[in-house]
């Protein structure tokens, strides 16, 4: 040590705790925020899935990865960050005697080696990630960079305080080597050559470790005052993010929609009280602590932003920058929160800030345009590295924007109206829902009007309100039937008793309206399934919307069947050769991913397998799997006006178009409304035509006078119904024992005893079975005469 070494020390020491107060004031400044919002259970348990996740997440890098040149370089600067505290602590030692090393350890060959990747990988891997900054800079086309909107302040202080660290463990272990000699050539491969170009200088040592300090000290001195600095905070809060994360599996938080909470607890809608009762998000502090950490951790990547429809084709919505928004506000009225009751000693500013509309117009924090922009098609969430739970926190603010303040899209009164009073979001007559069967040739029993009892069949057919009112959906919905007819595959359908799941309307943030719908399927269902166990409660779907509500979203609300998309099924039927193609579709076709069966449900293999099995070339677009272009259907974008920047479903056809397919398929009704629309308004010609990969299938199987003679006739399941029932009504009744009687009648009485009606949230009352009269009252208690 000597005299400069020591006030080196000093002023380094000193600065650091002044950093280091900051930091924990900061972080202590972070939780309070955070903890201000609802109460949410559901995020610690299971403990060890989650730790899984975590490990898997933080160590492979899994979602990084994504991203591949990224995914590498941000793994050795995460590596050299955590590993790197040690080494960090150990130049306030070095600052005050350059020669200073842990004990023990310090002067080992593993310690030697540790320091010497950690240098360079980190050095190699920010310099990486500062390039691939600057080539995707916006100074270029604002929306063309996935960087457009974030902080460069802070991503560039962040980043030259990252390579002043990696340097640092770079040259001050080079120093010691150039001052006080040793090294090795196994350990200290690239620091040896280094030291040959250094002076031998104690002081210099000295220099190089005050500099790492101070460089560590600034970061947390910046950090500590700017807690909306995502870049620099998701170091610490990711890890906390990832294993919060909705889903304990590991998967994203896509398919099923986060019920609405309020407190902690699923709101009961027939019991909510909203006076009191947070219906959605309609100010920061109605998001639950785990939505406050998701926005806290954002780091501004903008991977979202480059996957998000709505942003490339020219809309106000960007996934990040709504992020950012709501954290930045909700760290601008952090002193509202913390004030509690009295905001007494609160200037104007923060009382104003605290009093901001959460959406709106003019000087709202998100803009009416933003919210409503949104396809809820997951792009974002599947591509966020930190597990920022996006979708959830949009349709939180709309549910409140629906529900309390009435604020919504005008088209969409027209749907909660049509979906109200007529079950469809077309408005049309529940007796309209058959008139596809009288347009095939074939027999589709209906129950309720054809068969009492699901007990000889395997499927229960949801056909869905497009397959069975939009012209273009009603092809699916006869192929698909024809197809299951064809492989002997025993299904039934409800007919006009079948009501819309209810998707657009949660989507679009009337979870009243879900939960209506949902508990009138739900008590329809189970009458269908009725004394069927569980796993053959088998319900087939062509909607990729209705899939993924029956499957995911109807168990929140006491619906529990076994759901499988039509492309799953038919896939298997030609695997099992219960359908054979014979006549290949000698063509060229693209696969458009609908988002809901793609991304929110991971069903990517089964439709392409189906289009190879048709004998069709499959060509892919740029953007398939998970990464596909959403049509602009979903989020109840379907029945909404598409009236700022290029519409969606255009700029999907034009990349469908510039492929050599003569066919785009898909596997949704609504994309193929979609898509249809948007190969009409780009070629009049209809040279290209949009089709269900459904219908490639039946093309494939040929349809032959032989192969057509396998389908059933009209009434086939009506007439051997009547012919069991006659059956069962001719066979005498089992005589029971006198002494029997009583266990008999109590056994009998027992069900009645536990029976109790579904309420679901809030959602009582029972459903007739279709087609029956409402049962009488019991005897028992009839008024007396």
């Amino acid at each position: 040590m000597s005299t400069a070494t020591i006030i080196l020390g000093i002023i380094g020491v000193t600065f650091s705790l002044v950093a280091w107060g900051s930091f924990f004031g900061g972080v202590v400044k972070m939780i309070r925020v955070i903890l201000s919002g609802q109460p949410d259970g559901t995020r610690w348990r299971p403990i060890v899935p989650r730790v899984k996740t975590l490990i898997v997440e933080v160590v492979a890098h899994t979602r990084m990865n994504k991203f591949r040149t990224v995914g590498w370089a941000h793994w050795l600067v995460m590596v050299g960050f955590l590993g790197g505290f040690p080494l960090y602590f150990e130049s306030y030692g070095q600052t005050f005697n350059p020669e200073f090393h842990w004990p023990i350890i310090g002067d080992t060959f593993l310690w030697h080696l540790w320091d010497e990747i950690l240098g360079i990988g980190t050095v190699i891997g920010i310099v990486t990630l500062i390039v691939i900054r600057q080539l995707n800079h916006p100074r270029k086309p604002e929306r063309l960079s996935r960087f457009g909107g974030s902080s460069f302040i802070a991503a560039y202080t962040i980043e030259s305080i990252v390579l002043v660290e990696g340097l640092g463990m770079v040259l001050v272990k080079s120093g010691k080597i150039a001052t006080f000699g040793g090294g090795h050539v196994s350990s200290d491969f690239f620091t040896m050559n280094v030291a040959q170009l250094l002076p031998e200088s104690p002081l210099m040592v000295s220099i190089f470790a005050f500099i790492k300090m101070v460089s560590g000290g600034m970061f947390l001195l910046l950090v500590g005052r700017k807690l909306v600095w995502g870049v620099a905070w998701h170091r610490f809060a990711a890890f906390f993010n990832i294993y919060f994360k909705r889903n304990a599996d590991g998967s994203v938080a896509l398919g099923a929609a986060k019920p609405m909470m309020s407190g902690g607890k699923v709101l009961e809608m027939e019991s909510a009280d909203p006076d009191v009762d947070a219906f959605g998000a309609g100010k920061v502090e109605d998001f639950s602590w785990k939505d406050l950490l998701d926005i806290t951790t954002c780091t501004e990547c903008g991977r979202c932003q480059s996957q998000c429809p709505a942003w490339n084709t020219g809309k106000p919505l960007s996934p990040k920058l709504l992020i950012t928004s709501l954290r930045d506000h909700t760290y601008a009225k952090a002193p509202y929160l913390l004030a509690g009751e009295d905001k007494s000693k609160l200037s104007e500013a923060e009382v104003a800030e605290g009093e901001r509309q959460l959406v709106g117009g003019e000087g709202a924090v998100i803009d009416h345009e933003v919210l409503w922009s949104c396809t809820t098609c997951g792009a974002c969430v599947e591509q966020c590295p930190v597990d920022i739970e996006h979708v959830d926190h949009i349709i939180d603010m709309r549910r409140y924007q629906v529900l309390i303040e009435s604020e919504f899209p005008g088209e969409l009164a027209g749907l909660f109206k049509n979906l109200e009073n007529k079950g469809n979001p077309w408005g049309q007559n529940s007796k309209d829902r058959l008139n596809w069967i009288e347009e095939v040739d074939f027999d589709v029993p209906v129950f309720g009007q054809d068969v009492d009892s699901f007990a000889d069949f395997e499927y229960l057919f949801w056909v869905g309100c497009a397959g069975a009112y939009e012209d273009r959906a009603k092809k699916t919905t006869k192929a698909v039937a024809e197809l299951l007819a064809l492989a002997g595959t025993k299904f039934l359908v409800l007919g006009a008793d079948e009501t819309c799941t209810g998707d657009s309307a949660r989507r679009a943030g009337n979870e009243f309206l879900f939960q209506q719908l949902a508990m009138q399927n739900i008590e329809l269902l189970n009458s269908v399934f009725e004394g069927v166990e569980h796993k053959q409660r088998k319900i087939v779907v062509t909607c990729a919307h209705c899939f993924n509500a029956l499957g995911n979203e109807y168990p929140q609300v006491g619906g529990d069947y076994q759901v499988v998309h039509h492309t799953q099924l038919l896939n298997r039927l030609v695997r099992d050769k219960k359908l054979v193609p014979v006549a290949p579709v000698s063509q060229d076709v693209t696969y458009h991913d609908p988002c809901y069966l793609g991304r929110h449900n991971k069903v990517y293999t089964a439709p392409r397998e189906l289009i190879g099995a048709s004998g069709a070339a499959l060509t892919e677009m740029p953007r398939h799997g998970e990464r596909s272009m959403c049509c602009g259907a979903g989020g109840a974008r379907m029945w909404m006006e598409e009236q700022l920047g290029k519409r969606i479903n255009i700029d999907r056809v034009d990349e469908a178009l510039a492929t050599p397919a003569s066919k785009i398929a898909t596997g949704c009704p609504f994309c193929r409304v979609m898509l249809t629309d948007g190969v009409t308004a780009r070629d009049d010609s209809a040279a290209v035509e949009v089709v269900d990969v459904a219908q490639l299938l039946l093309e494939s199987v040929g349809r032959t006078d032989d192969v057509r003679k396998a389908l059933p006739a009209k009434g086939t399941a009506a007439a051997a119904a009547a012919e069991k029932a006659a059956t069962q009504a001719a066979e005498p009744e089992p005589v029971v024992a006198e002494e029997e009687a009583p266990a008999a009648e109590a056994t009998a009485a027992a069900p009645a005893a536990d029976a109790k009606p579904i309420t679901g949230l809030g959602m009582a009352g029972g459903a007739k079975r279709p087609g029956a009269k409402k049962a009488a009252a019991p005897a028992a208690e009839a008024p007396a005469a």
